[in-house]
């Protein structure tokens, strides 16, 4: 039986309860698929500050290297805003990204049928459903240019500069190509290149990568004419491929149009099978220990742990449909229920995604 290591980072407020019904899920999974995981627990965030001083410990780094793949549940809360920004648990968070070499971030954006009413986009506009996959470049761009202030004829200034080459354009690329084609083959590739001279590299980039991918179809849209075109037609777009400032702007937007935060998963990947795998919703310490904490977006990322760490695409299916059904089955958590739904809580949730397998 093939056997997985898999990093276990439960994180802060509602991360240890939501990371238990991902484990309960991929267990099932393995049981199903003839695969088995071994877990290895490591901290990071605002525990990992508590107990050891900093909120990335090397040994946790360690650890995730030595894995398959690592899950996270949330990092943060208000116990720790005061601290310096190197001590945050968000710190934590970027540090591990750097130092797992993670460039491409994967949000995917869907609808499900039978939570559509959530969507704030007309029917006529949303149809029956929206399935559209963000790929941010992730360690580039203006977040990691240089920056500085000055003084300008006695005025204060500052600036933050926006800065590619082309092998951090073409990698991110690749990913996002290599995605299109196993989806519909449609990509849009997101830039300002009628301004930027780093878009005019990024579209030229993309477009000497796109020879490689001809069975994908390519096009480009300027950032401003893609933020509307997300809530005009998403339907229009399959895999949206972007810069780091680009591409956080219109995935935070594509989560928007979903309709529900708490359905949605991420990715973060480099140039190995190793990735990072955690909800997009953050820690929630409001209503930790409650259990009514929605663990269907980390279920989800840990089908996509499944797919694209571990290469296990029919468990990745088994757990993408076994969401779908306890939905259909009308089974809802506190934040995603209506009326004549059945509201139940988070390890029952996980509880019915695992039977559903």
């Amino acid at each position: 039986m093939k056997t997985y290591k898999i990093t276990l980072i439960r994180g802060d407020g509602i991360g240890p309860e939501i990371v238990a019904e991902a484990v309960k899920v991929l267990d099932k999974a393995g049981e199903k698929f003839g695969f088995r995981a071994e877990y290895a627990e490591a901290l990071m965030g605002g525990r990992a500050f508590d107990e050891t001083g900093v909120p990335l410990p090397q040994e946790t780094i360690d650890k995730c290297l030595d894995s398959d793949a690592v899950l996270l549940g949330a990092v943060g809360g208000e116990k720790w805003d005061s601290l310096p920004g190197h001590l945050r648990p968000e710190a934590g968070l970027l540090g591990l990204r750097a130092a797992l070499g993670l460039f491409a971030n994967l949000r995917p954006a869907k609808i499900y049928g039978p939570l559509k009413d959530a969507c704030p986009l007309r029917d006529e506009i949303i149809g029956d459903s929206m399935d559209i996959m963000v790929v941010r470049e992730l360690t580039g761009g203006i977040y990691f240019g240089k920056r500085g202030r000055e003084t300008v004829d006695g005025v204060e200034a500052a600036f933050d500069t926006e800065y590619y080459t082309a092998a951090e354009v073409e990698r991110i690329a690749r990913v996002a190509f290599e995605l299109a084609r196993r989806r519909s083959g449609r990509l849009c590739s997101v830039d300002k290149a009628n301004v930027l001279e780093s878009s005019r590299l990024w579209r030229e980039t993309v477009i000497r990568v796109a020879a490689d991918y001809p069975d994908v179809e390519l096009n480009h849209l300027y950032i401003d004419n893609a933020a509307m075109q997300l809530v005009r037609n998403p339907k229009q777009f399959d895999v949206i491929l972007a810069s780091n400032i680009f591409g956080d702007i219109l995935s935070d937007e594509a989560s928007q149009v979903a309709g529900s935060i708490g359905m949605l998963a991420s990715a973060s990947l480099g140039e190995g099978r190793l990735g990072l795998y955690e909800p997009v919703h953050g820690s929630a310490p409001d209503i930790a220990g409650k259990e009514i904490a929605n663990p269907l977006a980390t279920i989800l990322s840990a089908a996509m742990l499944l797919r694209h760490s571990l290469n296990e695409e029919k468990a990745a299916d088994a757990v993408e449909a076994a969401v779908e059904k306890v939905l259909v089955d009308g089974l809802r958590t506190p934040d995603i229920y209506t009326e004549g739904c059945k509201k139940i809580g988070t390890a029952e949730m996980g509880d019915a995604v695992a039977e559903a397998i």
